[in-house]
């Protein structure tokens, strides 16, 4: 069985009921991972700042500064090459479009297909 006892990720969401979720299905999928939080973006690029994180999952629309921001401080004044999955309810062609381009590195909406959403996080963790 692996270990993720080393791997950190950082869940953004305006919902407390998301990010609980999200953790649920982390903790399921990935035994020993490290899990931060944060309500917005602006909280997300200050906990960024101080600490590195092996994975970002970010909504898109959210209070403070919104997904779109979030990826491109990463990108551009944090410069980080963290993997960034978009995790948002805005399943439209553009929105899947304008988030990769910003350097997102994937996509999914919700509600969370599980299988989807287990192979994705595999794919950047291990």
């Amino acid at each position: 069985m692996l270990s993720f006892q080393n791997k950190r990720v950082l869940v953004v969401d305006d919902s407390e009921t998301m990010r609980m979720f999200i953790f649920f299905q982390l903790i399921k999928l990935l035994p020993g991972v490290q899990l931060m939080d944060a309500e917005n973006g602006l909280d997300a690029i200050e906990k960024l700042k101080k600490q590195d994180v092996d994975l970002i999952l970010t909504d898109m629309n959210m209070p403070e500064l919104d997904g779109a921001g979030v990826i491109r401080a990463v990108r551009q004044e944090i410069k980080k090459d963290t993997p960034i999955i978009i995790i948002t309810s805005r399943g439209e062609h553009l929105e899947r479009e304008r988030g990769l381009a910003l350097g997102a590195n994937g996509y999914l909406t919700k509600p969370l297909d599980i299988i989807e959403f287990r192979k994705k996080i595999l794919e950047y963790l291990c």
